[in-house]
């Protein structure tokens, strides 16, 4: 019973006016993305998503994926078909380098795409999604003979792929990694191992899948130090580029999951299987990570992309149902009740929704925008800052968009009250998908980590200061402006206040490491309202330059920005609390009295 509709206004809104991607025309692939073509490209994707994919999301959910005997596996009813729209419009290789196959767009316009294709349906996105992941990571890491052989037909949709990290005993700790190795003597190895929680790891949609595998080569350092990173297909690949016999690889299992039924999650056993190794021996991990980072911000987008679907349903339900009277007394008084609409406990759910899916499509967007100067600028330093950008958001946009995607997927199921909790509503299918992102691709909690473990301190602290000057060059340039004034306040604000966490972090994290991991989160919390009241200043000031518009969008742009600094935006001061009180209070229960 649930519908989408891709919100392409405020795509347009954010890519053509808030960042302005025109003024970027000279650099490869945005030279060939003008208005119009990206408003062409936009609207196709909008109704295949619209029309295609989210069509078959609900009944893909019931019917899930089927394992057979052989160990084959089939997609829900309608998906191949879907599959096969989304190959022949050439969607997969959108942004892939045109040198295989690819049309060479920008990033971002990919970014946006793949929003639409989340939005509508999650566990199909997931297919394709994995594949670009795995080119990438061949792309970057592989040799010219492996990036002709498989790049070219993964690029056109033909192929799958997947990224094989978990094992059964260990999945954040890759150190314990157990699958093997064994070198063949003609640059084939043999990899033998159990893998499980794998995306896609076998279906019906493409004739091949291409695994990227984490095995350690026998006589290897343990630990991390000593993992490689190996193709292993699902199938043999003759020399004439046909596909030969099957590989030692097969699904064992289907895994019962909570969510995204529709995506064959799959335990993979590898017997034997022939492998050949991709990037350097003992360095599988940094060329997994290619692949791992683009995922990141993948899931990030995946729970933006929930949050949008689930408030359009939220939003069309709360207009509708009669439930109550106004506060201020009958809005509808020809009706029997008014829509719940007017109760402003709705309005608090539906408006803190709107406010974190809009702002929050303009802080990924304009992420997407620096992970494409980091290939193309032919400015260095440019490049360097898109570079450091892309480190430090990788982890809060992976953390903060899944944790509120889910925390507002369920405010939209509340809106809808018991209906929200039927499944032929489909509002708790919504729930249900969300809640994975907040665990795979690395837990909440590890991001948080990885955010004041690493990425802060990273080369004393550059990225992070870049950031702080870029924002207070902003508030300079309008701290005259009084109509930009509530915004940029709320943005000096919460700059201040991230300022102060990280001088805290930096005095205290250091003589106490349970300091830093006790107030991980709330850091990353804190980081990203930063973050995204950069990105509603950026968004009113866009808004403000059509103040005279007779255009409603713009005014309820501003208002939604109005309402991100007043109600959303005070949640800062609770992060920072909780990141000065220290570690103390939660580290003192002992073990035994849990």
């Amino acid at each position: 019973m649930t519908t989408y509709t891709a919100p392409l206004k405020d795509m347009q809104f954010v890519l053509n006016e808030v960042l302005q991607i025109s003024k970027y025309s000279n650099l490869p692939g945005f030279s060939e993305a003008s208005e119009d073509v990206v408003e062409a490209i936009l609207e196709e994707g909008a109704k295949m998503a619209s029309n295609v994919l989210h069509p078959i999301n609900q009944s893909g959910d019931k019917e899930g994926c089927t394992r057979h005997e052989d160990g084959s596996v089939t997609t829900p009813k309608g998906f191949k078909e879907a599959y096969e729209i989304y190959k022949q419009g050439g969607w997969q290789g959108l942004s892939f380098d045109p040198d295989y196959g690819g049309q060479g767009l920008p990033y971002i316009l990919a970014v946006a795409v793949s929003e639409m294709v989340s939005a509508a349906n999650m566990a199909f996105g997931m297919y394709p999604g994995l594949a670009r992941g795995a080119a990438d990571a061949i792309h970057a890491h592989g040799t010219d003979e492996q990036k002709q052989k498989y790049l070219p037909n993964m690029i056109a949709g033909e192929w799958g792929g997947t990224m094989n990290l978990t094992e059964p005993h260990c999945g954040t700790d890759l150190g314990l990694l157990k699958t093997k190795a064994v070198p063949q003597g003609d640059g084939a190895y043999k990899i033998t191992g159990s893998k499980i929680f794998i995306s896609a790891g076998e279906h019906d949609l493409t004739e091949q899948i291409i695994h990227l595998v984490l095995a350690r080569i026998e006589g290897a350092p343990e630990g991390v130090k000593g993992i490689s990173l190996f193709i292993v297909p699902k199938y043999h690949i003759n020399d004439d580029g046909s596909l030969g016999e099957r590989n030692g690889v097969m699904c064992g299992s289907i895994e019962e999951k909570m969510g995204i039924h529709a995506n064959s999650t799959c335990v993979l056993n590898y017997d034997d299987a022939t492998g050949y190794l991709l990037g350097e021996e003992n360095k599988g991990l940094r060329a997994m990570f290619t692949m791992m980072n683009e995922a990141r911000l993948g899931v990030g987008l995946q729970g933006m992309a929930i949050s949008e679907v689930a408030y359009q349903n939220g939003a069309a339900y709360a207009k509708d149902r009669l439930q109550g009277r106004a506060l201020t007394g009958p809005e509808e008084p020809e009706k029997p009740a008014d829509p719940i609409i007017v109760h402003p406990d709705v309005r608090r759910m539906l408006m803190d929704h709107k406010a974190f899916t809009e702002g929050a499509r303009a802080w990924m967007y304009w992420s997407a925008l620096y992970g494409d100067l980091q290939n193309v600028s032919e400015d260095e330093a440019t490049r360097q800052k898109a570079d450091d950008y892309m480190g430090l958001m990788t982890p809060v946009l992976k953390s903060y968009l899944t944790d509120r995607g889910y925390w507002h997927a369920t405010n939209a199921q509340q809106v809808l009250g018991g209906h929200g909790y039927i499944q032929e509503w489909g509002m708790e299918q919504f729930v249900r998908d969300a809640r994975i992102a907040m665990i795979y691709e690395g837990a909440n909690g590890i991001q948080a980590l990885d955010l004041v473990g690493r990425k802060l301190p990273k080369d004393g602290g550059r990225a992070v200061m870049t950031f702080f000057a870029e924002i207070d060059e902003f508030v300079k340039d309008h701290e005259g402006d009084e109509d930009m004034k509530p915004y940029v306040e709320g943005l000096a604000a919460v700059k201040a206040d991230m300022v102060e966490a990280t001088q805290w972090f930096m005095a205290n994290a250091m003589q106490n490491p349970n300091n830093a991991g006790a107030s991980s989160m709330d850091y990353l919390g804190l980081t990203a309202l930063t973050c995204l009241a950069y990105a509603w200043a950026m968004s009113a000031k866009a808004a403000l330059e059509k103040k005279d518009s007779s255009d409603d969008f713009y005014k309820n742009k501003l208002m939604t920005a109005k309402y991100f600094v007043d109600r959303v935006l005070p949640e800062r001061s609770a992060h920072l609390a909780k990141i000065k009180s220290g570690s103390e209070a939660m580290m003192a229960l002992p073990a035994e009295a849990f």
